[in-house]
């Protein structure tokens, strides 16, 4: 039986290395730990980033340190199990982070002078094309969620100097793509033209929005989960209230429903 470790750590490094030894532990001595591989983990780290992303943007403090303790644990967990087949361990995945960065901050580490974070950002990505990346947008993860993954493309794209210079012309580019959605559409049965075309121009008009999103400092992921989370809480009133009222949704009009829906939003 494996002797508990000390409960008490004083220093991250200590507390650190606290956790490897825990690690180490339970892919010898748990039965589950022992089964896990890279490919199970997958899954289960994805469901812990967003749980992080959850709390963070309830501003939950004691959440965020749990989850980040919960991340902290799967990156250690992967490199335990990638020492095993001798891949790479902890020890790699520190030092190798620790260059890259090194290497991404010459106006730090080096002798590049930089006047704010646009020029940082631009020489970050000419670090990466040096470094062998093919193309810029090569980093963009193809599984990411389109919402953020059109924020993260039009970021890398403004890095290298490909973007608009005024949000006035981003913002007519919105409308632009509105008119065009709308074009789509007969006015009079509200039915799309050419379905296929309507709902490519639907992603053009989505992708500029989160384009002017950008430009005004408003992170378009964020802003729809706040709504999302807003809708939430209002339905779940007016639902309640229905209940209370003794009523079902689905036997109630639109006006009962609204006379619940506006007290809602008054809370």
């Amino acid at each position: 039986m494996p002797i508990t470790p000390s409960l008490t750590a004083s220093t991250p490094a200590t507390a650190f290395e606290r956790l490897l030894t825990i690690m180490d532990d339970l892919r010898i001595n748990c039965p589950w730990d022992k089964k896990q591989t890279l490919e199970s983990l997958r899954h289960l780290t994805i469901e812990e980033v967003y749980e992080l992303s959850d709390a963070i943007l309830s501003a939950d403090m004691p959440e965020i340190k749990k989850e980040l303790g919960d991340i902290m644990l799967h990156l250690v967990f992967y490199s335990r199990i990638a020492s095993e087949s001798n891949h790479f361990n902890i020890t790699d995945v520190l030092n190798s982070i620790c260059e890259k960065l090194i290497n991404r901050h010459p106006h730090i580490y080096g002798d590049v002078e930089v006047n704010d974070e646009e020029d940082v950002k631009r020489n970050w990505e000419q670090i990466k094309l040096k470094e062998g990346n093919k193309s810029v947008l090569g980093g963009v993860p193809a599984s990411l969620p389109a919402l953020v993954k059109a924020s993260r493309i039009q970021e890398k794209a403004r890095g290298v100097g490909f973007d608009w210079e005024e949000k006035s012309q981003v913002w007519a580019k919105v409308e632009e793509e509105l008119q065009e959605f709308k074009n789509e559409f007969n006015v009079e049965d509200g039915n799309a033209i050419d379905h296929e075309k309507a709902e490519g121009e639907f992603g053009d008009l989505l992708f500029s929005l989160i384009n002017y999103a950008r430009f005004i400092n408003i992170n378009p992921e964020n802003a729809l989960e706040k709504t999302n989370r807003k809708f939430i809480k209002r339905f779940q009133y007016l639902e309640n209230k229905a209940a209370e009222n003794g009523k079902q949704l689905h036997n109630m009009s639109l006006t009962e429903m609204d006379v619940f829906w506006e007290e809602a939003k008054k809370i």
